[in-house]
């Protein structure tokens, strides 16, 4: 009778629990089935619960991978500009809604918080208006009816017009079609290389840092190996490999003109020079590269084909051929084939943009005893200002900037500098071969400055921007190092070389000070070329 009982109190037991797990079951799929409902009456027209700290529609409530392409398509590397809008001021619809556009402004008040670099773009000493750019300011006048379209065999190939299809998609233009790099080329002008605000910049440094190379051959001239790469969508870009670590300073007894190149110090110009709003540096990204499948196995160019061999440590390495460092003693060497490298997009085709290459001024001897003119003669300057194209237009203005720039860096080795013939002497000069900057932390060299200090003149957006620069909001190494945590080998530079950027603007100041305390009136240093926007 007693075990009776227990079996029955047992099965009892069972059928609850059975029916407890029954009624869990069925709460949840009427839970599952009245959530898609909810969901359809907010997108009717229902309003959805809103969420703490975000607005409806906002970027964070997006799904994982339109937050992914935002950030890939960052530039500067903060959060606080991931979500800045890719379009130029201007070109978005307008907004006739009061309430709305204020929404929008504190949207984006938002959206630059956090962001020195961004906020800095947004100041008004980089929103001096630009002259209009007329056609023949700008260095291509492309067909609006020609465009480029992938093939349909689904590779990465583009192809011309004559194969690309005959209609192109709503509300798109032959523009549209374009790849980055063509996109930049279009875009340059007499003014600058390309605009303040570009929308185009975070894509084309993305396609340089990732894009599939499928030909690598040796760059010819120089005295050290540098290489063409070719994307599949036939934009090509310079390769320089690392040679030196971040840390490696140039030792002091070494000449200027016998010191490696740096890739971290092209990648880092480019940022630099954009801080400072020239604007004259082809965009440039760090680049991992393999070099067995993205050099050596596709190359074309027999002799640096030649060249590769595997190191007694069982890296492969290369040296190709150039005047002074390619040799097996320098050579270059993956781990096991990875290579760091800067990588940089191209200038047009000289045959297509004729470039002229001008010898500079306050070259140096390129000589192990003897000294140029100019660290000779104190009055250099006035011998300068008499020889064209120097004696008119802003030319002179322009090389002083590029001796700040080069100052700041510590580069020694600007004895050229560039400008499109189209334009002639009214244009910007080409800041390009940056790889002999940031080699010495812990020395300035006031030389460098000479320009600037027997000529005692500056533009006056120049000063004005170096001033900006030197005060706690837009410190130049904060701002430097924001921009640079973006790239995909960062950290570019050292602190150390961060830090000196600090002390080095605080001399370019004092230099100016010294020259508008000799001056009888600040115009004849501080040329004026804002007018009554500042």
């Amino acid at each position: 009778m007693r075990r009776r009982l227990q079996t029955l109190v047992q099965r009892k037991f069972k059928i609850l629990l059975l029916l407890l797990l029954l009624s869990a079951l069925l709460l949840h799929l009427a839970m599952d089935l009245a959530l898609p409902t909810a969901r359809r009456l907010w997108s009717s027209g229902g309003k959805a619960p809103k969420a703490s700290g975000a607005m409806a529609g906002s970027p964070l409530l997006a799904g994982p991978k339109k937050l992914s392409l935002r950030i890939l398509q960052d530039f500067s590397g903060s959060n606080g500009s991931v979500e800045r809008s890719s379009h130029p001021r201007g070109a978005g619809p307008k907004i006739k809604d009061p309430g709305a556009q204020q929404q929008r402004g504190d949207v984006n008040q938002a959206r630059t918080k956090g962001s020195k670099l961004a906020a800095l773009f947004e100041h008004p000493l980089y929103n001096i208006p630009m002259p209009e750019v007329t056609d023949k300011d700008k260095l291509f006048v492309v067909n609006p009816m020609e465009k480029f379209s992938l093939q349909s065999s689904g590779s990465d190939e583009w192809v011309s017009s004559s194969k690309a299809e005959a209609i192109l998609p709503t509300g798109k233009t032959a523009y549209d079609t374009y790849p980055a790099w063509l996109k930049f080329h279009v875009g340059i002008n007499r003014y600058e290389l390309y605009p303040r605000r570009d929308p185009l910049m975070p894509t084309l440094l993305h396609d340089l840092a990732t894009m599939r190379i499928v030909s690598s051959v040796q760059k010819s001239g120089g005295t050290q190996l540098k290489l063409i790469m070719t994307f599949p969508n036939y934009g090509q870009a310079l390769f320089k490999p690392m040679k030196q670590s971040r840390d490696q300073e140039t030792p002091m007894d070494f000449f200027y003109f016998s010191d490696f190149e740096r890739h971290n110090a092209e990648i880092a110009a480019f940022h630099l020079d954009r801080i400072l709003d020239f604007r004259r540096i082809p965009p440039v990204s760090g680049r991992l590269v393999n070099i067995t499948k993205e050099i050596r196995d596709i190359t074309t160019d027999k002799k640096l084909a030649k060249t590769f061999f595997i190191s007694p440590a069982g890296n492969v390495c290369f040296y190709g051929e150039c005047s002074y460092y390619c040799s097996t003693e320098h050579a270059l060497c993956g781990k096991p084939d990875q290579l760091e490298g800067s990588v940089a997009a191209l200038l047009p085709d000289k045959a297509l943009a004729k470039r002229r290459s001008w010898r500079s001024p306050w070259r140096r001897s390129y000589h192990k005893s003897k000294k140029a003119e100019w660290e000779l003669n104190p009055n250099y300057c006035a011998q300068v200002r008499q020889t064209p194209p120097y004696d008119r237009g802003h030319r002179l203005l322009d090389l002083i900037d590029m001796t700040v720039l080069d100052f700041l860096m510590g580069n020694m080795d600007r004895h050229h500098y560039e400008t499109f013939e189209k334009f002639g002497n009214d244009t910007f000069l080409l800041h390009l071969d940056n790889g002999r900057g940031f080699g010495k932390h812990s020395h300035d060299e006031m030389s460098i400055l000479a320009p600037l200090q027997q000529c005692c003149s500056i533009k006056k957006s120049t000063y004005l921007r170096l001033q900006l620069l030197a005060t706690r909001p837009y410190l130049l190494s904060e701002l430097l190092r924001e921009a640079l945590a973006a790239d995909p080998l960062a950290p570019i530079l050292s602190e150390p070389h961060l830090r000196a950027l600090d002390r080095r603007l605080g001399k370019v100041l004092a230099a100016v000070g010294r020259c508008l305390a000799r001056a009888a009136r600040p115009g004849e240093v501080l040329v004026d070329d804002v007018g009554p926007w500042v």
